[in-house]
Formats: C-alpha cells, structure tokens, sequence
C-alpha cells in the first residue's frame, strides 16, 4: 500500500477520538487489549483565588483514562474510554466552585471493520464522540502537546463536548480521501443520555483529503436541534427545542515533517433562538510542536474566539515536554488568556503534568 493511502486508512480507523489502535498482537484471531493513561497535575492560577471558587492559588488534581478494546474476530470489535479525574483539574474547573471526583464514559462501541489495499470502513455503534472537528483525535494528556483544550472544546456549555453522544457512525477510506457520517440522540454542544428528556436526531461530519504524506486538509459539519428544557439557557417563552436546529461548520488542516508538526481549525457555530438573539461565535487555533531530542519537545498553541454575546478572547499557550522513557512524560505548561469583556480580562495559568503510560494485552490464536 502506497504511505499516503496507508494514512488515509489509519485515519479511517483512528476518526473516532479515543478509540485504541489495533491490537498489538494483530495476529491474534481473539484478544483484549487494555490502555491508559495515568496524570498527575499541578496548576497555579488567579482563577482559583477569584469568586466563586475563592480558594488557594495551588491546587493539585489527578486524572485517568482507560481505554479496553476485545477482539472478538478479525472484523469484530468493542472498544470503550471511562475516564476518573478530581475536580479541579481542567482549566475550565479552575474558576467555578466545587471539589471532588467524577467518572465518566468517553467512548463505548461495537465495531465492524474492513481494510483492504484500496482503502478501509469501519460501522461503529453505540456511545460516541461526535464526528465533528479534529482535535479529539488528541484528547489524551499523552497525545495533547499541551495542557489545555482548543477554544470551543470542554464539557459542559462547550459548542463542541468531550462528553459522548448515542448513535451510530460509518469512517470510510478510498485512497487518499477520507470521510466519516455519524447520526446521534443529541448535539455535540449539548450531548444527552439515553434516558435524559429532549433527545432530538443530529447530523455530523466530514471528510478529508491527503494533499502528501504527512499533509491532510479537511471540513466539518454539524446540524441538529441542541436545546432542551433544562438548558441553562432555554428562556421561558422559547420556541420548542425540535425547532431550532443548531448548525456548525469547520475547515482543519494537519502537516507533519521530520521533527516539526502542526495541527489547527477555524469553526463557525450558529444556535439560534427565538426570545433573545441567535447566538453566532467563530473559533480558530493553531499549534505547533517542534522534537528537540529523542526526550525534549517544545509545543504552543494561539487560540481566538470572537461572538457578539460574549466578545473577543484569545489564549496563548507554551509548553515543554520531558520523557525519561517512552511510558513517561512530564508538560510543563503556561498559559495566558485575555478577554474584551468580564470583570477581570486576564487568565494567568502555571500548570505541571507528570502523565504515565500503561498498555497491556493478552491474545488467542
């Protein structure tokens, strides 16, 4: 197979954020694999002096993430992500109140695959994560080149979460092309269990094209109603969620080179309603990650995000990466955040991750 088919296939495979790569006893007829990821955290930041958390400058916070793939057959396969983490950890807990530990399911699928020479498919159902934009492709703390998320990206009130949705997905490959179609219960700006009110059909997608080995270029849509009645944001007087389909479109791009790599997406969202204004916001990042030595990388990110209801805000963030060996890693993070609007318009975050790898498996023949 040519490199640059060879990536569209892997991409196929992989356009499901979290789902483990192949088992690494590919020989294997049956097996389990199990992965994860270990994170210890340091973060030091004005926002956990400030109202309402108001606590210490410091905090430490830990998170994991496990992810058990069974071969069942050379085609079939259930893979899942369940991640433990205390609160606060991500950069968006660090100003609101709140201490503790959740758990949460990230990713749990059947899947049926098939690749050949010519390209690839793969039908997943079941919890998901949504099949728009590119970054939780790198959702890990082993695979983020620095700490915190993309703008637009987060669990709760994100326009694209973490957080799964229901349904069904098919990725398919055909020689440097790639494309994936998913149809959920609820939108990725407000993902719902299965047993949760309001669950309305949404659409999501994208494709992608290989211009050379090393350089893809795509889009990405979605379209669906994103509302429900518990919503923070549903008015009293509003029209009924099922009315008001949210849509979203994004162009990413990715290229890689000897040492050098960078990733980065522009997104347009419109969620509209009827009692106050359709909120419109447009989001765009890009990061760069450059390997110094076979331990020692250096990474950044510059994130925007500009809306009529919540102003302008860009985020610059800086990293260094150690691995004393290829299990470890440990980030070294800074990150500066500037906002036209609120009460106060800067974010100063320091943060440390000492982050462990784990892998395992165990196959029959």
């Amino acid at each position: 197979m040519k490199p640059a088919a060879l990536s569209c296939v892997l991409w196929g495979l992989l356009a499901a954020p979290f789902l483990p790569q192949v088992l690494s006893a590919q020989e294997a007829a049956s097996g389990f694999d199990l992965r994860a990821t270990l994170t210890g955290q340091g973060v030091a930041s004005n926002d956990l002096t400030e109202a309402p958390r108001s606590g210490s400058p410091v905090s430490a916070g830990f998170r994991g993430v496990a992810y058990p793939t069974w071969k069942i057959s050379d085609n079939w396969t259930v893979t899942g992500a369940f991640q433990l983490y205390t609160r606060p950890y991500f950069y968006s807990d660090l100003s609101t109140p709140g201490y503790g530990a959740k758990g949460d399911i990230l990713q749990a699928s059947l899947n049926y695959s098939r690749v050949s020479s010519k390209g690839s498919l793969l039908f997943r159902a079941g919890e998901l994560s949504t099949a728009f934009g590119s970054f939780l492709l790198r959702y890990d703390d082993a695979d983020n080149w620095v700490v915190d998320l993309p703008p637009e990206y987060g669990y709760y009130y994100s326009l694209v979460s973490t957080l799964p949705v229901a349904g069904a997905q098919i990725d398919a490959t055909r020689g440097k092309w790639d494309g994936r179609v998913q149809f959920a219960n609820s939108s990725p700006a407000n993902p719902r269990s299965l047993f949760a009110h309001d669950q309305y059909g949404n659409w999501a997608g994208g494709a992608g094209y290989t211009i050379r080995q090393g350089f893809r270029v795509g889009v990405s849509a979605y379209r669906g109603p994103y509302l429900d009645r518990q919503y923070a944001y549903f008015f009293p007087g509003e029209e009924n969620p099922n009315k008001l389909p949210a849509r979203a479109a994004g162009v990413d791009a990715g290229w890689a080179r000897g040492h050098s790599s960078a990733q980065g997406e522009v997104q347009k969202f419109v969620m509209p309603y009827t009692v106050i204004p359709t909120f419109r916001e447009l989001a765009a990042y890009g990061e760069f990650r450059q390997v110094l030595t076979p331990r020692w990388f250096v990474a950044g990110r510059v994130g925007y995000t500009s809306s009529k209801a919540g102003g302008k805000s860009t985020s610059y963030e800086t990293a260094a990466g150690y691995r004393p060996d290829r299990f470890q890693l440990i980030k070294i993070d800074y990150e500066y955040e500037s906002y036209s609007s609120g009460k106060d318009p800067n974010d100063k975050i320091f943060a440390v991750q000492v982050i462990t790898m784990f892998h395992r498996s165990a196959g029959r023949e």
